[in-house]
């Protein structure tokens, strides 16, 4: 392409700027992934042989602008970082703020369902509404709609065996802690759609973020379904006499785990959308999430066949049989642990098994 007196003058003028090409052998290369034609010379002498090579390849008087190399590094590598990340919502900075904040709130939303939740079954008040809608219904406002609703609540059976003395006032506190436990979860489902349509209209929603938020939405829909299930369980007649009117504890289990899981899947898609998961070749924190992984599954199985076993031990009012510390009554264990049939039976009925 060139004559040889051209490359000979070139070799010659950028021989003192480059320190001798002989001496390259020896050097360290850097490698770079931009797309500049001396991507492997050595860091001191790079940009000196460029000059070199510019001076005899390009005529006098033209001017072309050359970024340095350091700007062309800074460049591929914030280029690679933004590509390289598993990013959940489109539209920038603003609209990934805008998301997990929507997100994080949702969480919160769902966890003070929770504790309110555990409110109303430590001031027995689940079973004081004794009907459902799926669209909710606006509470008693006259002393004649008080009085409708206080008669449907004499007819069930934990009225007629453990609350046969109430009366319409104390009626009226548990009803309230009942409705606003409902309505609670109802704004909630109301404060998570809008949003959701929104951003989906805004085109922030990925493919993938757009399917985990809406099975979490219908796992939030179905939440509500499974209370009912898990109250109208209380609502029927004990099959013995003696036996206190109480709601199924594997219903209860299954209301508590459907809210721990949507608790989880919100927190941690926030988390995903605020920081992002970095690509999978980066070995430093692939290695850095396995020692996390590692640690962080058992305490969490732990965590969660705690809070499960729990909500058996609340369904089956075990804590007033055995309400000592760290001995069960007189006994540090007590005998009749595994007196049900089939034995599987004592891991979820027995009030003694459960509490171990």
């Amino acid at each position: 392409m060139f004559g040889r007196g051209t490359v000979w003058s070139v070799l010659r003028r950028g021989k003192e700027a480059c320190g001798g090409f002989h001496k390259l052998r020896g050097t360290p290369f850097s490698y770079s992934s931009s797309s500049t034609p001396f991507k492997f010379l050595s860091p001191p002498v790079s940009t000196h042989c460029f000059h070199a090579f510019r001076s005899q390849l390009i005529p006098k008087g033209h001017h072309v602008h050359v970024p340095q190399m350091r700007n062309f590094s800074k460049m591929v590598s914030a280029e690679q970082k933004e590509e390289g990340l598993k990013l959940l919502v489109s539209g920038g900075s603003r609209a990934q703020k805008l998301v997990g904040i929507w997100l994080f709130g949702s969480a919160a939303w769902v966890f003070s369902m929770v504790v309110l939740g555990g409110l109303t079954r430590l001031t027995r008040s689940g079973l004081s509404m004794t009907d459902w809608k799926f669209t909710g219904t606006l509470p008693p406002f006259s002393d004649e709609e008080w009085l409708q609703e206080f008669d449907k609540y004499k007819q069930s059976p934990e009225f007629k065996r453990v609350n046969r003395g109430t009366k319409i006032e104390e009626f009226k506190f548990i009803y309230w802690m009942e409705y606003a436990h409902r309505m609670w979860g109802r704004a909630l489902g109301v404060m998570f759609a809008l949003p959701y349509s929104y951003f989906l209209h805004k085109g922030y929603i990925t493919l993938r973020l757009g399917l985990r938020l809406s099975a979490l939405f219908a796992l939030g829909a179905g939440q509500g379904l499974i209370g009912w299930w898990m109250v109208k369980s209380g609502l029927e007649e004990p099959p013995s006499e003696y036996s206190q009117p109480r709601v199924s504890p594997y219903r209860l289990a299954a209301h508590l785990t459907s809210a721990f899981a949507i608790y989880c899947g919100l927190f941690w898609t926030a988390l995903s959308v605020v920081m992002p998961e970095p690509p999978a070749e980066s070995l430093t924190w692939v290695r850095g999430a396995a020692k996390v992984r590692r640690l962080a599954l058992p305490i969490s199985i732990l965590v969660g066949l705690t809070a499960v076993s729990g909500a058996f031990v609340a369904g089956n009012d075990a804590g007033h049989a055995f309400n000592t510390f760290p001995k069960m009554g007189d006994t540090w264990i007590p005998g009749d642990i595994f007196e049900m049939k089939p034995l599987i039976r004592n891991f979820f009925e027995n009030t003694a098994t459960v509490q171990l």
